[in-house]
């Protein structure tokens, strides 16, 4: 169990650095203003190949913008499900750690989200509504990835049932596949704003699960010795 926590901590940590890598990467290699109004795109001959062969479909970019909402709902239900915690409680050191930890976590891939809305590393293939956009990394993979997986681990802590958390899990993961799909494809963003969102949402939500699994532990430990 040690050595579970350990790994993906480590692994979440690789995987933030590795973000910070790519990052890096896509301002200094194959980097051409080919990008709306003249602006610098890195990995341009792959991003311009790739645009290319999806093209442009604004159904699907507006399908899941609204889809988005999904996972923002998931975190106020959370955030409900820890404020009632409080008033019946009343007191923030008896709700559930995993609920706290839960709620610094969306705090943190909030404030993830905002640093690259306020500093554009590029702007979207496309204008949208007329203006341009940020579009690293893809706010909507960035939020569904973060999040989602999140669903599925509580359910797994907290419902019994096995049938009802094989479902909800199988839906989560369907959710994720079509909206990371759907956002690759819709022509909204370039692949490496993609391909960022992925290892960052990634390396954030091993992190989160290191951390509660880590209190799991620690807590098992403390009972044992009493």
């Amino acid at each position: 169990m040690k050595m579970n926590v350990r790994k993906l901590f480590i692994t979440g940590i690789v995987l933030i650095l590795a973000f910070a890598m790519w990052t890096v990467l896509i301002q200094i290699v194959d980097v051409q203003s080919v990008g709306q109004n003249g602006t610098d795109v890195g990995f341009a001959t792959l991003n311009c190949l790739f645009h290319k062969l999806t093209g442009v479909h604004l159904s699907i970019y507006y399908i899941t913008d609204w889809l988005g909402l999904v996972p923002i709902f998931c975190c106020i239900f959370f955030g409900g499900v820890g404020f009632a915690q409080l008033i019946k409680r009343r007191s923030i050191l008896k709700v559930d750690s995993d609920i706290i930890i839960l709620g610094i976590y969306y705090i943190a891939v909030i404030f993830g989200y905002l640093i690259f809305e306020m500093l554009p590393v590029n702007y979207r293939p496309i204008l949208i509504d007329g203006r341009m956009e940020a579009s690293y990394p893809s706010s909507t993979t960035l939020l569904v990835l973060s999040v989602m997986p999140t669903v599925s681990f509580q359910i797994n802590r907290r419902i019994k049932n096995t049938f009802i958390r094989r479902l909800i899990n199988a839906s989560v993961l369907l959710f994720m596949l079509f909206m990371v799909i759907g956002r690759t494809v819709s022509g909204v963003h370039w692949l490496t704003d993609i391909v960022g969102s992925i290892i960052f949402s990634s390396g954030l939500y091993l992190i989160y699960k290191s951390a509660v699994l880590f209190l799991d532990k620690k807590r098992s430990v403390c009972s044992g010795i009493q």
